[in-house]
């Protein structure tokens, strides 16, 4: 991972209390520009962040795994949704079906997804801070400001605008 994108991610740790005070007041308060705020910060993360770089998503996290993302999957890979389940998933805490591993298996040494076409809903939707309703994803976009430089950069910028 390039050195910047890593700053960004302690940024983003070294200002988790911050942060977090500032996503608790975009909760309360739902303002009405958030999304526009977001989603143009979101935008103007992505001008400078390149995914193939980072990977840092594919590489400590797994996305929920719906059974349409399985059907999809297994048909990509020519096997059967029960094979694809028993080969790679499992469920998590909330019976949410998971990756086992991490880093994802469909992750090649050059951070491209061998899945791409067929990815899963979360993979496709991540970050999700370009998503409308915006505050309704504020304590996961939180989150992810630990595991992607692009969160990071949207928290910096709504940092900026709301504080």
């Amino acid at each position: 991972m390039k050195k910047e994108y890593k700053d960004k991610l302690m940024w983003a740790a070294q200002n988790k209390a911050e942060l977090s005070s500032l996503n608790n007041k975009l909760k309360k308060t739902k303002p009405n520009k958030l999304d526009e705020v977001a989603h143009r910060s979101h935008d103007n993360a992505f001008k400078k962040i390149d995914c193939l770089q980072c990977a840092n998503c594919c590489k400590t996290i797994s996305p929920a795994i719906y059974e349409r993302d399985i059907d999809r999957l297994a048909k990509h890979l020519r096997i059967k949704p029960s094979a694809f389940i028993d080969a790679y998933l499992l469920k998590d805490e909330v019976g949410d079906y998971v990756m086992k591993s991490q880093p994802c298996p469909f992750l090649d040494s050059e951070n491209y997804c061998m899945v791409y076409e067929s990815r899963p809903t979360a993979c496709r939707e991540y970050p999700h801070t370009d998503r409308k309703r915006f505050f309704q994803l504020l304590d996961l976009s939180l989150k992810n400001t630990e595991i992607c430089p692009a969160v990071a950069d949207v928290f910096q910028e709504l940092k900026k605008v709301y504080s």
